[in-house]
């Protein structure tokens, strides 16, 4: 594990751009729908990646019989379906109501938990951040005002171990090994018990809206409030009954996204090939216990429990199956750790058909992330190698002008000799 610097705060905006937007938070979600050129758009939050086995059909399903027949992993682990008719909202959110994707059509958009996606698998982690985000999704849920949330607002639950915890949490749960947890709001950090953690985070976002609504700014997260307006956490806190230490902030722990591969517990992880899967491909990862989509645009596999019959198929066997359905299960293996945007013909915005050069970008050790124009939509954070399109024939590599013909070679120079 590295120690890094606290959690990426949310990006700046680009020269001559107002510190807050003059419009409404128009982030889609699964109710409300964006129009893209290769149709409409809906974004469905799973708190912490999660689907059960039921769930996974459910949502293949939905992808093939409405949309295009893909399911696009986001940053966040949600899960994106395109290409959807005009006129299947009704019958989409009928679906996902009957399988319990959809348990708060005010608060859809709001349920924005990235949790750490390994765990409560073998024993690595110091508390199982799972269990809170389903606690906390339901809390999130039952409070009105919660729903006044931004569709950007983001809650990071991570279980020491430093999957998730550089992620940009607004705000973020860290387990720490002696039991407590560390609440990180932005530059102040609290020691609160774990019993505590659900409650706080919360308390926490609730705090934020009201210094947002005294702000009159229109901040969606709280970097965007001015110094002034920044809320008194400690006495947000203690209004909620919460007892929270003020600590110095420390190093963040934090450490790269598991290979591709057998995880402990009998889990598996693969990577969806530049952050999308097929209907075919999602229901290749059943049987499973849960699935569990992760922010590096893969998923977890957690193991059914053990049944009566014949021996189940070992963790290779299973891996080889995969692969050949076309899931990444190797970090050597071609693709591992890149994405790229929706590009064309997909958005309008985009300068480029950025999936198609993306497919023959070269193995690295740093992820690489194609982007169809300067909005670098689903780009990862921490270090990575940027690809950005400036014309048909054109791109930046980590700032390098860089024709079409030689991008394979410029990308694979910058993935093993990274500047950044």
């Amino acid at each position: 594990m590295l120690a890094a610097m606290p959690p990426t705060p949310p990006p700046a905006p680009e020269p001559g751009e107002p510190r807050i937007r003059d419009r409404g938070d128009a982030c889609p979600g699964a109710l409300r729908l964006h129009s893209a050129d290769d149709g409409r758009l809906a974004r469905l939050r799973l708190p912490a990646g999660r689907l059960t086995p039921r769930q996974t059909e459910v949502l293949a399903h939905a992808s093939e019989t409405l949309g295009d027949g893909r399911i696009s992993i986001t940053s966040r682990g949600n899960a994106e379906l395109r290409g959807l008719a005009d006129d299947c909202g009704a019958r989409l959110a009928e679906l996902l109501a009957e399988a319990d994707l959809l348990p708060s059509p005010t608060h859809e958009r709001v349920r924005n938990i990235i949790a750490s996606p390994t765990a409560g698998l073998g024993g690595l982690g110091h508390a199982d951040v799972q269990l809170w985000a389903r606690e906390l999704d339901a809390a999130l849920c039952a409070e009105p005002r919660a729903a006044s949330l931004s569709g950007r607002f983001l809650f990071v639950l991570d279980d020491g171990c430093g999957e998730v915890a550089g992620l940009g949490g607004d705000v973020s749960l860290v387990a720490e090994a002696d039991g407590s947890v560390r609440l990180w709001l932005r530059s102040r950090v609290f020691r609160i018990d774990a019993a505590d953690a659900v409650r706080a985070a919360l308390a926490a976002a609730l705090a934020f809206l009201d210094a947002a609504e005294a702000a009159g700014n229109g901040a969606w997260r709280p970097g965007e409030l001015p110094d002034e307006h920044v809320p008194d956490w400690a006495a947000a806190l203690a209004r909620a009954g919460i007892t929270a230490e003020p600590v110095p902030v420390p190093p963040l722990t934090v450490s790269p996204p598991p290979a591709p591969g057998a995880l402990p517990g009998g889990a598996l992880h693969v990577l969806a090939p530049l952050g999308r899967l097929t209907a075919a491909q999602l229901r290749a990862l059943l049987p499973a216990a849960e699935l569990r989509l992760t922010p590096w645009r893969g998923v977890v596999v957690v193991a059914p429990a053990p049944a009566a019959g014949p021996a189940p198929r070992t963790g290779t066997d299973r891996l080889r199956e995969l692969e050949r359905h076309g899931l990444i299960t190797r970090p050597e293996a071609p693709g591992a750790g890149v994405t790229a945007c929706t590009g064309r013909p997909g958005c309008a915005k985009s300068l480029a058909d950025v999936r198609a050069d993306a497919l023959a970008a070269p193995a690295g050790p740093l992820p690489v992330h194609f982007s169809g124009c300067a909005r670098r939509c689903g780009h990862p954070y921490g270090g990575w190698i940027e690809v950005l399109a400036t014309g048909d024939d054109t791109y930046l590599v980590d700032g390098l002008p860089t024709p079409r013909s030689s991008l394979t070679e410029a990308v694979a120079t910058a993935r093993t000799n990274p500047t950044r």
